[in-house]
């Protein structure tokens, strides 16, 4: 199914406080300003804060700051301040591909490995470790008889590969605890002895495909990623403000520090007793999947590109927005490097973003050739909703009502009500009174029969789900599952140990995670994702995988 990295919907107006606004490049209609300064009313002298652009008919219409760009030295945001833009930058490097591929250096249909040969042959490979004889039914983990892994499928999305960032979590290592770069990349694809999926028969957000393709460009083209795309993709396009963070530690004159509001105390609920921002800086050496630096002034002017490339030409610009297909020729809604959909009835080209504290949302509404970009330096911003809210004030005389919700009634669900388990992955849903944004069954059509249920997204994707019982494991179950795991793919080990009647995993070097019991042998193990314990044929323990959104399962074998 379709994983969207954000919700592409609006959330109400904040008007609690005045902005620190400063006048853009370009007047905006008088009625339309006040509008536009509620939406980012909450960003104020006293926190980070958002900058926005918006054009109409290839002309800018407004550019403005709010909030500042430095807590520590007082510094506002403008116009000109230089966010990170996080996966917006994904359409930068498969343009960079594609200017490859219209030279003939390259194919999107080539394999990856005849440019990355570190990358694992996973055509050959037998099933995902850590699946044992307990695995869901229906898994479809490897490429087998599939064709190798091809360049397209990693820039639309469908490649399967597990996302490098996910793996390194699991390892003790979230990004921004860490100075990734582009070896640990290949290290850590090359370890990987599974996809999530074959290749071209699901789809699942995955980064790893990007700093491939950035990768890919770098060797094919002889020069460095950075300098290919600052002489033949943003100089074009009058981008003199975009680069990219390939080293953290360069100066960057006029960017905006990232912030997150804190906790006073890990222990304390979420939302109380905060302790005001921190910094959350990206300290990565890792880029092409996110890590492009820019304001929205240049954002806007690359979507203008669009309608009047720069850039390759309007067949060129055509190919990068053209679906993706599966491998049965079903369309999907990821181009290369693009979201292409609708909203409120308009055609929408579009990407969200998201890196450390930096969050992003650009988009272009092409029949009407209105744009919106917002930066933010927030982890609590939220870029696509306030770039939405933007539009529906151009847009006003065009949008039409947002599509009736149809998932299931009140009614169809207190009568499926219960706990589901996807066959293909594992995850739990249940299925209740939850609606909204948290609703597990939002943006699927769900069809609900005994013992079973099926999810089908928009573009004809099914999951399967059965019904399974909540579980409450004894003491001595719980006992059962004690033991050492360790994984090579993750090059970590934990610990399965039972404290004070529950069972917990530790990690070195002073990491404890608290499982939650879900259905048998599956536990909520909170920013680790799913814990789902395996066993052999004789029905003991032989080891876990950790399922997440974008790992659907790695194994770890019992060592003890």
């Amino acid at each position: 199914m379709i994983r969207r990295c954000l919700a592409a919907c609006s959330v109400p107006i904040a008007l609690a406080a005045l902005p620190i606004a400063l006048a853009g490049q370009a007047a905006v209609a008088p009625a339309l300003e006040p509008k536009v300064d509620a939406v980012f009313a909450k960003w104020t002298a006293s926190t980070p804060g958002c900058a926005v652009g918006v054009s109409t008919g290839g002309k800018r219409a407004l550019v403005k700051g709010y909030g500042m760009a430095d807590l520590e030295h007082d510094v506002k945001i403008t116009p000109d301040t230089i966010f990170e833009a996080g996966s917006v930058s994904k359409q930068f490097t498969a343009t960079a591909v594609l200017l490859l591929a219209r030279e003939g250096k390259l194919s999107l249909d080539d394999p990856v490995r005849k440019y990355i040969p570190e990358l694992p042959d996973y055509a050959t490979m037998p099933a995902a470790a850590g699946q044992g004889d307990s695995a869901p039914a229906g898994n479809a983990k490897t490429t087998g008889g599939a064709g190798p892994l091809t360049i397209r499928q990693m820039l639309n999305h469908t490649s399967g590969l597990r996302d490098w960032g996910s793996v390194a979590g699991i390892a003790g290592w979230p990004r921004t605890t860490r100075v990734h770069t582009h070896a640990h990349v290949l290290d850590i694809v090359s370890r990987q002895r599974a996809t999530n999926f074959t290749p071209g028969t699901q789809w699942s957000y995955s980064n790893t495909g990007f700093n491939l393709a950035a990768i890919i460009v770098s060797r094919v083209s002889g020069m460095p990623f950075a300098e290919f795309t600052r002489t033949r993709v943003f100089e074009p396009a009058g981008m003199t403000h975009t680069s990219w963070r390939d080293d953290y530690t360069r100066i960057v004159k006029g960017r905006a520090m990232a912030y997150s509001l804190s906790r006073a105390s890990d222990s304390e609920p979420r939302g109380q007793k905060d302790d005001g921002f921190h910094t959350l800086m990206p300290f990565e050496n890792v880029y092409g999947n996110g890590g492009l630096l820019t304001t929205v002034g240049d954002l806007l002017k690359w979507n203008e590109h669009f309608a009047a490339p720069v850039v390759g030409d309007q067949s060129f610009v055509a190919e990068q927005q053209k679906p993706g297909r599966f491998n049965d020729g079903r369309a999907h809604g990821y181009a290369l490097g693009l979201f292409v959909g609708s909203y409120k009835g308009l055609r929408e080209v579009y990407h969200s973003g998201s890196t450390a504290g930096y969050q992003a949302f650009l988009t272009r509404f092409p029949d009407e050739r209105v744009s919106v970009a917002v930066l933010c330096n927030s982890s609590s911003a939220q870029a696509t909703q306030y770039a939405h809210a933007v539009a529906d004030a151009y847009l006003a005389d065009r949008i039409k009502p947002a599509a009736t919700d149809a998932s299931p009634t009140a009614a169809q669900r207190q009568q499926a009500a219960g706990m589901y388990r996807s066959t293909m992955t594992g995850l739990s849903i249940v299925v209740g009174a939850e609606r909204g944004e948290r609703d597990p069954l939002r943006g699927r059509r769900w069809s609900f029969d005994g013992r079973r249920a099926t999810a089908t997204d928009e573009y004809g994707t099914v999951e399967t789900y059965e019904r399974v019982e909540p579980a409450k494991p004894t003491a001595g179950q719980l006992q059962a599952l004690a033991g050492v795991y360790g994984s090579d793919e993750a090059e970590t080990t934990f610990t399965a140990a039972v404290e004070r009647g529950a069972l917990v995993l530790k990690q070195r070097p002073d990491t404890t995670i608290a499982l939650a019991p879900l259905y048998a042998d599956a536990f909520r193990a909170g920013s680790l994702g799913t814990v789902i314990f395996r066993r052999d044929a004789s029905g003991r323990v032989n080891g876990f995988s950790v399922v997440q959104d974008r790992v659907w399962d790695l194994g770890f074998q019992r060592m003890r």
